[in-house]
């Protein structure tokens, strides 16, 4: 009996430890868009008018963690893991338009969906405005 209860408070050990760093390992993963979303065209790109617009989106539902000029430093993301992205970095500033596009439409934790919360047209808006807050 007492050799039954060891394997299995052992397992439960065993298991436990592998969820924990399964999960904390995932978060930590670089968050690449796949290659079908290169192929999805900005329709609004050079639209002044969509900067200006995506610029209020971005006040009203991006800024709190990806702060103001867009670095990550926002209030709101100094707890979260993994830390908010660095909008201006030039490794993000150098994907496609689509790629950015899908991460907005399909979120990763902790960051939301986008998808139905927000139109189509201002999604495309606040990728216009993101894009003029290179370093």
């Amino acid at each position: 009996m007492k050799n039954k209860r060891d394997i299995r408070i052992w397992t439960i050990i065993m298991v436990t430890g592998l969820l924990i760093l399964g999960f904390n390992g995932h978060a930590q993963e670089k968050w690449v868009a796949p290659a079908s979303a290169d192929k999805i065209v900005n329709p609004l790109k050079g639209d002044t008018d969509a900067v200006a617009n995506g610029k209020r989106t971005y006040r009203m539902l991006c800024v709190v963690c990806h702060g103001a000029k867009g670095k990550g430093d926002g209030v709101g993301g100094a707890g979260l893991k993994p830390l908010p992205t660095n909008l201006t970095s030039a490794e993000f500033q150098a994907q496609t338009d689509g790629a950015i596009f899908w991460k907005l439409e399909e979120g990763r934790s902790p960051m939301a969906s986008y998808k139905t919360a927000l139109p189509e047209k201002k999604r495309w808006e606040l990728i216009n405005y993101i894009r003029t807050l290179k370093q």
